[in-house]
């Protein structure tokens, strides 16, 4: 079936109620997107989550047939990443990865994240207001990701601006993500070869010297990697917190058992990526066959976006699904993938948004929204879900 795409500012607004008469209009959708392009929008939970699996589906886009989904052009040493390939080549570099990213680095690296939000919060404790986004959810990832790189504190204000040209370019300046991937190109193959010389207790270094066999990771995927672990490690995280902290001020119960129950938070937080999740949509993916949805058809090369925001609020999967519930036991989310593709990430931003949100709780008991609601402004785009803004009073 062909649906028009909601109004963008709709899509904004209230992604949930948009995605929720697609889902109960039919499991597949073919939308003519903003950039005036088709593309098939999936938007049921049992759906979304077997095609998430599906090796029918490539993400690499020489599968795309003419005409199809452009995208973000990268050059190619920061386009050689984990979004855009299956296996074998996605097998090994996250073979390659996951020796480097354990999860005991992620464990050591509590009590620093801990230390930086209590840091952040003081230095904002004695004003009583505060824009939470700029100030503290923007701030603690960007740094917990340079301190994972070994990026020296020189350069981790230039990290920051390159980033935010990255996730939320500015209108007024149409070059400005141009000239961020420029500063990256350039950037990371220095810091790479600094950390060849003199090698630290770092991520990028464990990356360059991991091995599988003679197997290693090559200078254009080292570099492509430190790309996506800063891009996708600060994105993903800053919009998870804020979400977060809005849904807790939105529902003053949920506030209040939590602060109440502080070892409720590994709940609350897949709570959190449920309710509002940091991403919309799942990376563009291109099918390698026909693919059948229901009665519908996909042919093979176009281009396919799976509704992660309209999977998990589908009722054939989740009791009540508009409703935030920190005590939720029904999980099975997909806010941050499934299958092969899961987020390498996923469990330091589950990490970072646990201590984020509990230090938050803990230390202003009296947090309070301080704009009208409907006054909040969120990221104009299709795919992610971030606040670009939230004053808080304390």
């Amino acid at each position: 079936m062909s649906t028009a795409f909601p109004d963008p500012a709709t899509l904004v607004a209230d992604p949930h109620a948009a995605y929720a008469r697609l889902r109960e209009a039919g499991p597949v959708h073919k939308i003519t997107g903003p950039d005036g392009l088709p593309i098939w929008i999936v938007t049921r939970h049992a759906d979304v989550r077997q095609l998430l699996a599906d090796p029918r589906l490539s993400l690499d886009k020489t599968h795309r047939l003419p005409g199809q989904y452009k995208g973000f052009t990268l050059p190619a040493a920061l386009d050689a990443n984990l979004l855009n390939m299956d296996p074998p080549d996605h097998t090994r570099i996250r073979r390659l990865v996951t020796q480097a990213f354990t999860p005991a680095r992620i464990q050591r690296m509590r009590p620093d994240i801990q230390l930086l939000a209590d840091q952040l919060l003081d230095s904002v404790a004695d004003r009583g207001h505060a824009d939470l986004i700029a100030e503290f959810a923007a701030p603690l990832p960007i740094t917990v990701i340079c301190d994972l790189l070994g990026v020296p504190h020189d350069s981790r204000r230039d990290f920051r601006d390159w980033t935010d040209a990255l996730v939320a370019p500015d209108p007024e300046n149409p070059d400005g993500t141009k000239h961020a991937v420029a500063a990256m190109l350039s950037y990371f193959p220095q810091l790479i070869a600094d950390k060849r010389r003199t090698p630290g207790d770092d991520l990028l270094s464990d990356l360059i010297n991991v091995r599988d066999d003679s197997d290693k990771l090559t200078e254009d995927e080292l570099t492509s990697l430190a790309f996506l672990i800063l891009s996708a490690g600060y994105e993903n995280t800053v919009q998870l917190i804020g979400t977060a902290v809005l849904a807790l001020l939105d529902h003053p119960e949920q506030l209040a058992a939590l602060r109440d129950s502080p070892a409720k938070i590994e709940d609350a937080v897949e709570e959190f990526a449920r309710f509002d999740g940091p991403a919309l949509l799942a990376i563009r993916r291109f099918p390698v066959d026909d693919v059948q949805i229901g009665d519908v058809t996909i042919p093979a090369g176009e281009t396919v976006m799976l509704s992660l925001a309209s999977a998990n609020r589908d009722p054939a999967r989740f009791r009540d699904p508009d409703r935030f519930d920190v005590d939720r036991r029904d999980s099975g989310h997909v806010a941050l993938g499934h299958g092969i593709h899961y987020c390498v990430g996923a469990p330091l931003a589950r990490l970072e948004t646990q201590i984020a949100v509990s230090t938050l709780l803990r230390r202003f008991p009296s947090l309070q929204l301080a704009a009208p609601r409907e006054e909040l402004r969120w990221r104009p785009s299709m795919r992610a879900r971030g606040l670009l803004a939230l004053p808080v009073s304390f």
